[in-house]
């Protein structure tokens, strides 16, 4: 009998991470990295400078909670906007601007969004979100999530940017396991944007190729003209 393949509440904290990796590279342009060591912690808070949480529900309910030290905040907000072409005498420098808290609470939403549709894909169970709170803060804040649950889990995770600014993640959640019991086909989410980008060189590829033809064609006449 084959042995049912188990995931556990730590795979789950894995997938949350490379969301954030990978859409925070991807925004800023510059490698994101998280350790290896996760930390078992016995309560969820926000700290300063920025924090940010994330309720979840559905398959399994948790809170997510992203802090950001002041210098990884400014990182990541400078990274980003520069790579979306945004002057650098347009750009907010201080982490208590609004424009900060705004473009890092949406790309809180990118994360968790990625993060669902990788649940979706990986697990065959659906969650929800509710919109990130994105807000800087001067004192720890304590928050728990408001349902009940029979075995809370907490894990807190460091991430690093590529100038070794630090922040962390935090998660909560009811312990819990995934059980396989017959092997799936992994469906990848087809992202419109890929669609479209891709669309859109195909038919740059064929305009280019018509045009070379097109010169060609004019090349072989003016010499024919020529008796060459």
């Amino acid at each position: 009998m084959t042995k049912s393949k188990v995931i556990s509440t730590d795979d789950i904290l894995a997938t949350l991470c490379h969301s954030v990796t990978g859409v925070l590279s991807s925004a800023s342009g510059n490698d994101i990295s998280y350790s290896a060591m996760v930390q078992k912690i016995t309560r969820t808070c926000m700290r300063p400078d920025i924090g940010c949480f994330v309720l979840f529900d559905g398959g399994f309910t948790g809170l997510v909670i992203t802090n950001f030290t002041s210098q990884a905040a400014m990182e990541i907000y400078h990274d980003y906007m520069r790579s979306m072409g945004m002057p650098e005498e347009e750009l907010a420098h201080s982490h208590l601007s609004d424009d900060v808290s705004n473009v890092l609470g949406e790309l809180m939403n990118q994360i968790v969004g990625d993060f669902t549709s990788k649940v979706r894909e990986q697990l065959h169970t659906s969650i929800t979100q509710n919109q990130p709170k994105m807000m800087a803060i001067n004192k720890q804040v304590q928050i728990s999530v408001d349902t009940t649950m029979d075995r809370p889990q907490a894990r807190r995770v460091t991430f690093t940017t590529s100038k070794q600014n630090i922040f962390y993640l935090e998660l909560a959640m009811d312990k819990t396991e995934f059980i396989k019991l017959h092997d799936f086909d992994i469906v990848e989410a087809v992202d419109p944007d890929d669609i479209i980008e891709n669309e859109a060189k195909h038919k740059a590829e064929k305009q280019k190729a018509a045009d070379d033809a097109k010169a060609s064609d004019a090349d072989d006449d003016f010499m024919a003209e020529l008796g060459l």
